[in-house]
């Protein structure tokens, strides 16, 4: 049997020299794991040239320099007096200055040193403040010409990592090419162990050739593993699910509009996926108001036409109820509701009719999937996807029934570049209009230097009884951060306005919040102060206006779903975006484009490429999920090449049994996708 070609690169960073348990513990903290390939795509920030070596009567301060000096003296520190080692390369002194330690052993009057650092000039003296290296000058091979800066942790020192990383290299054998060698040649790409030693020990910085091989490197695995995942799904059996349509018909009838053209088109998908022998796996995206939850109780409605049971679950209660409210008002047939607020009698009823199959359609949060809740015959699981789930998390969310379909919904428009990475596993069906009636919601900027000038016209709106969200930012006054906060505008509105001013937030007590937002939907108090607990699950189709104080601190695709809680009926409606004054010029087109244009992908795609994609379904609003070395801002163009190429290999090597696919299923163990390798086996 040939020998794994990998083991050196599997095998713990304990086996480096220099890297105990402690340091390994710490490399794991930053690599996000022990193996040596772990270290050895542990990606540098930047990096320090230190080719530099002027005299020192031609350096400038400011620079990075490598001088070879003369120890002339060392003056002990004392008190607050810093030790000082007078030095000199023959055409201008150099002191080197050390606060709360001492130099090195070897820098005494008379050592010829290298040192290299960052100069600094203080009364006309040139000076480096600690060195970044002092070896002798016969050391000067251990001086990396080029320096890595890797991100690091507590106890971790750059040293120490250099010195693992220059191990690890040693380990890095010659591998099969994994890549197509037309983009080899195109791309005019290093091989792999190459682009490794280019990026961690370069003798120049770094083209970014080296980096962008490593950066397709990861895509090229992360899409054949999506690839691997959307065809176990095709070949778990299913089951066809066909309906008369008279549920659907008397649901329509009560809807009392036609449906818009995307919505007809996503429907047709989901039926073509019902009606398939195999299990649907599919996302649908809506803009705000797109009418997703129409399209998902028709969807449920032909389960039930089919004799079995449909099931939506959502991240949160408030969201839960408005789902059943929705539905209930909707459907024909009963729709149940379960909850962790439903107990008792009332819950024990429930969860038998469900277990009969006498309730067919049933609304609640994740304890809809806990092992008490069971079904006679789950045929259908629809998904409101405020938060995020793992690939692995989606495709088991259809394990409480025999072959049940899954459709997972969004609110959130997502950006093209994440759908083919978080989502690349699922067919993906996508409304683009409003539902007929509504009216385009007119975006405005205010400075909130005009803050009095607002007040009265938000005075005039309440006079005519209009409805009004005014949201901040936080809860409570900080010191840290001079922002408005909810109680503080809350006590200055209910100041001017009396009690027709409510208050929502995520600090109060859930009976308390529920109540606030109630009356603020009975219109008991039409000016409702609120954080972004209302950004989702709150449908108050009176509501008209939408006050977002301070703007500029949020995210688009934040600011858009904070809009999309006006507009809702079929009244004009307003937001207005408040703003300090001297607003940068990224913060000004930030809010120009939401101004300019409702189209929620849009919006998405420019605030990923402004922010980063981060968790968008989240509470990280910045940076890119799952990757350690490919940034889709910057490597956009490599993943629809990764996705093209991932597609052409498995349709012409499905089994990964070619000299290149046999590569590739090392690159897929490298970049730990074993999830995808274990489906190729069984299969």
């Amino acid at each position: 049997m040939d020998a794994d070609p990998l083991l050196p690169l599997l095998a713990p960073v304990t086996g480096l020299h220099g890297v105990g348990p402690d340091r390994a513990a710490r490399i794991e903290r930053v690599a996000g794991g022990t193996r040596v390939v772990d270290l050895l795509l542990h990606m540098p920030e930047g990096y320090v040239d230190r080719r530099t070596s002027p005299l020192l009567a031609d350096a400038q301060p400011g620079q990075v320099v490598t001088a070879e000096v003369t120890v002339m003296q060392v003056e002990p520190g004392s008190g607050r007096h810093p030790w000082r080692v007078r030095c000199t390369d023959g055409s201008a002194g150099l002191h080197l200055i050390y606060f709360h330690q001492r130099p090195p052993r070897h820098a005494v009057p008379g050592a010829r040193l290298l040192v290299s650092g960052k100069l600094d000039s203080f009364n006309g003296q040139l000076q480096m403040d600690k060195p970044d290296h002092v070896l002798l000058a016969q050391q000067r091979h251990l001086l990396p010409p080029v320096e890595p800066v890797w991100p690091l942790t507590a106890g971790l020192f750059a040293s120490g990592v250099r010195a693992a990383m220059r191990g690890a290299l040693e380990r890095v054998p010659d591998l099969p090419e994994w890549h197509d060698p037309h983009l080899m040649r195109r791309e005019d790409w290093p091989a792999f162990a190459e682009a490794l030693r280019q990026v961690q020990a370069p003798a120049a910085p770094p083209e970014g050739k080296a980096r962008h091989r490593l950066a397709y490197d990861e895509l090229l695995a992360h899409q054949v593993a999506l690839a691997y995942a959307r065809a176990r799904e095709r070949h778990r059996p299913g089951r066809a699910l066909a309906g008369d349509g008279t549920l659907r018909a008397a649901a329509m009838a009560r809807f009392g509009h036609p449906l818009t053209p995307s919505q007809a088109r996503s429907l047709r998908e989901i039926d073509a996926d019902l009606a398939a022998p195999r299990r649907m796996l599919r996302l649908l995206q809506g803009d705000v108001g797109s009418g997703k939850t129409l399209v998902a109780a028709l969807a449920m409605l032909r389960a039930a036409e089919a004799g079995a049971q449909a099931a939506i679950m959502a991240p949160t209660e408030v969201l839960a109820q408005q789902h059943h409210r929705t539905l209930s008002r909707l459907c024909p047939i009963p729709v149940g509701l379960l909850t962790g607020s439903i107990k008792g009698v009332a819950r024990r009823n429930l969860l038998a009719q469900l277990a009969r199959g006498d309730l067919k359609l049933v609304v609640g949060t994740h304890a809809l999937f806990q092992d008490a809740v069971q079904f006679r015959d789950l045929a259908l699981a629809v998904i409101d996807e405020q938060h995020r789930f793992g690939v692995d998390q989606r495709l088991s969310l259809g394990e409480k029934g025999e072959r049940t379909d899954v459709l997972v919904m969004t609110a959130t428009p997502i950006p093209r570049t994440l759908l083919l990475t978080q989502w690349g596993e699922m067919e993906v069906s996508r409304l683009s209009e409003k539902p007929a009636g509504r009216q385009p919601i007119r975006t405005t900027l205010h400075s909130l230097a005009l803050e009095d000038d607002l007040l009265a016209a938000i005075g005039r709106a309440l006079d005519r009884g209009e409805r009004i969200y005014w949201v901040c930012p936080l809860v409570a006054e900080s010191e840290v951060v001079d922002l408005a906060a909810a109680e503080a505008r809350f006590a200055r509105l209910r100041e001017r306005f009396g009690a027709r001013v409510g208050l929502a937030h995520g600090r109060q007590d859930p009976a308390v919040r529920d109540a606030a937002l109630a009356a603020f939907a009975a219109g008991d108090t039409p000016l409702l102060v609120a954080t972004t607990v209302v950004e989702v699950g709150v449908d108050v189709p009176e509501a008209s206006v939408m006050v977002v104080e301070h703007a500029e601190r949020f995210g688009l695709a934040q600011l858009h779903q904070l809009r999309g809680r006006v507009g809702r009926g079929s009244a004009q409606s307003y937001c207005l975006l408040l703003h300090e004054d001297g607003l940068t010029s990224t913060m000004q087109q930030r809010l120009t484009l939401l101004r300019e244009t409702e189209d929620g992908f849009l919006i998405a795609d420019e605030d990923f490429r402004l922010r980063g994609g981060g968790e968008l379904m989240g509470k990280r609003q910045s940076g890119m999920p799952g990757f350690r070395i490919a940034d889709l801002v910057e490597h956009g163009g490599l993943l629809q090449t990764a996705q093209k190429d991932a597609a052409v290999l498995l349709d012409r090597d499905p089994k990964l049994e070619t000299p290149r696919g046999r590569a590739v299923r090392l690159l897929l163990r490298l970049f730990e996708r074993g999830p995808a390798l274990r489906t190729l086996a069984s299969g």
